[in-house]
């Protein structure tokens, strides 16, 4: 690979997104930022998804990109396609991003500035905190559910994890991000933790990973209606937790074991 570019890559997963894909945020951003190019992922939508990504393309000169599955895949598949195809192009930083632009993507700008200045730090996670002089606009439901969900994530991967399922992440690209989207998720739901879970595995010391991720409370952050994500998703996310037991059972207790011994 040839040396990075010092761009930002952010891939953004679409599925029948034409009616509510906020077109116009995403022109003013390319117009107000640098260096940070777009990548849409049609995951096999049904409606005029692809068409409205593949004219913003076009328009976007090369800072905008489409990619369309042939099929629906799910989320999970349509960031990992995308996250690989931004690599390729050696950028210093990928991230995703919802497409409904819940997190506002100025938020791009403050997580590539926290990678910026701390060349420790490899992921910067959104989190989606209730904080005096933040806006989180979020269903008290799904608020409820998330923080029971994210209490038991964090105890299984024996990281004090917050948030999870915030679809804004952003990670410095290297050969070892690269191996870690290599391999379909064994989720859909989870696959955020999953990542989590890969990258541990892959170092086998939950004291590096604790020094190299950040979450970073969001300033903004809307429950756009038309989300995908309800109390119906309960079922769906109790089977992708067994899998992911069943997947990365022992790798994670080693990690944990190891960071013991340091300790003491």
């Amino acid at each position: 690979m040839s040396a990075p570019s010092g761009r930002t890559t952010l891939v953004i997963p679409c599925y029948n997104e034409a009616e509510r894909l906020p077109v116009a945020d995403y022109r003013a951003f390319l117009v107000a930022s640098e260096a940070i190019d777009l990548l849409f992922v049609d995951d096999g939508s049904t409606d005029g998804t692809f068409d409205i990504l593949r004219e913003m393309a076009a328009s976007g000169g090369d800072r905008v990109s489409a990619l369309r599955l042939p099929e629906n895949r799910g989320k999970a598949e349509a960031v990992r396609t995308g996250i690989l195809a931004a690599l390729d192009g050696d950028p210093r930083y990928v991230g995703f991003w919802d497409a409904d632009l819940a997190t506002p993507l100025d938020s791009v700008l403050e997580f590539r500035e926290i990678l910026e200045l701390n060349d420790q730090l490899d992921w910067v996670l959104g989190s989606r905190v209730r904080l005096l002089g933040r806006r989180i606009d979020r269903k008290p439901h799904r608020h409820y559910v998330g923080r029971i969900m994210a209490t038991m994530f964090s105890a299984w991967l024996h990281l004090p994890v917050y948030d999870t399922q915030c679809g804004a992440k952003m990670f410095r690209a290297s050969e070892e991000l690269r191996a870690i989207f290599a391999e379909p998720f064994v989720t859909g739901w989870l696959f955020d933790v999953e990542l989590l879970a890969r990258l541990i595995r892959a170092r086998g010391d939950i004291a590096s990973v604790r020094r190299s991720v950040i979450e970073s409370p969001l300033p903004r952050w809307i429950d756009v209606k038309g989300s995908k994500l309800g109390l119906r998703s309960v079922g769906p996310v109790l089977r992708d937790l067994i899998r992911l037991r069943f997947a990365y059972r022992g790798s994670l207790g080693r990690g944990a074991r190891v960071e013991q011994h340091l300790v003491g």
